[in-house]
């Protein structure tokens, strides 16, 4: 009987499980995740639905592999079935496309950055006509000299916070892996800058520079704004652990901006931050698999 062939649209799953299997073993040192991040994840998962969906209506699969033969006699034929219950991979472990990534990440971006101005200027606006909120305005894209040292420490701080959180806290690693390998998997190395800075900008114009002016100016703003944004940062494969990192990383950010009444260092610091931990991820992902 001849054996059927398995059609293009279905990719080694062999070769995909044990890739999958490889990377649950590392230690990821990249913890970072955002509402750009959840898009991208959308996405992948929508794709990795539909490919099922559409493996699964076409019923079992037979891979061949024949061997040629020098002789009259038959080829012996070696086939493979793959059933839909045989797939290991799971969806929360889905990696996006590189080219999916950076759209999503791109267009997503613009309309966060594009909504936090807005924000702005009608909480200006607000503001001018007598409403109970702070002036955004007051927060300015302005850059001084020593901003640089307050950035560097920001830096330093949540990139150790960080790496002693994968080491000590097992909930954070498996969230930061299983956002990492969804994201960065297919990404090159320039495209890390890319899927680092701007969600890095695009977050902070929105959750510091046009949501914290709306509660006010201090630490309780900075608190009420970095818990929200702590929880946009569950599911996907996230738990508590991470959003409780989010809502740390969103304090630090907010009492920044008010100390220097800057949205740049924020931004700064939120796309260095992205940037290391993506290349720290990269370069170790790279020296385990050699």
């Amino acid at each position: 009987m001849a054996a059927m062939l398995a059609p293009a649209a279905l990719p080694p799953r062999g070769l995909q499980s044990k890739a999958v299997g490889n990377a649950e073993s590392q230690l990821l040192l990249h913890g970072k995740g955002c509402i750009v991040a959840d898009a991208i994840i959308f996405a992948a998962k929508s794709n990795e639905r539909r490919r099922k969906s559409q493996s699964i209506s076409q019923g079992p699969t037979f891979i061949s592999e024949e061997a040629s033969s020098s002789g009259s006699g038959e080829n012996p034929t070696t086939s493979l079935e793959v059933n839909a219950n045989d797939v290991t991979t799971d969806e929360k472990f889905t990696v996006a496309p590189r080219n999916a990534v950076l759209q999503a990440c791109t267009l997503t971006s613009s309309l966060l950055l594009a909504g936090g101005l807005v924000l702005r200027e009608a909480s200006h606006f607000a503001s001018l006509n007598g409403w109970p909120v702070a002036d955004p305005m007051n927060l300015s894209f302005n850059f001084e000299t020593w901003h640089l040292e307050l950035i560097a420490g920001l830096v330093i701080i949540i990139s150790s916070s960080r790496y002693i959180l994968l080491q000590t806290w097992p909930d954070f690693r498996y969230s930061s892996e299983t956002a990492n390998r969804q994201i960065l998997t297919s990404l090159e190395t320039f495209d890390y800058i890319v899927v680092a800075c701007l969600p890095g900008i695009s977050e902070e114009v929105l959750f510091r520079g046009a949501l914290m002016p709306i509660f006010g100016l201090n630490w309780i703003s900075a608190f009420v704004t970095s818990a929200i944004f702590g929880i946009l940062h569950l599911g996907n494969g996230r738990k508590y652990s991470f959003a409780i990192w989010a809502t740390f990383v969103g304090v630090a950010y907010g009492l920044a901006t008010i100390a220097s009444s800057s949205i740049i260092v924020p931004m700064a610091s939120h796309s260095i931050n992205n940037i290391i931990g993506g290349l720290i991820w990269r370069f170790t992902n790279n020296t385990e698999r050699e």
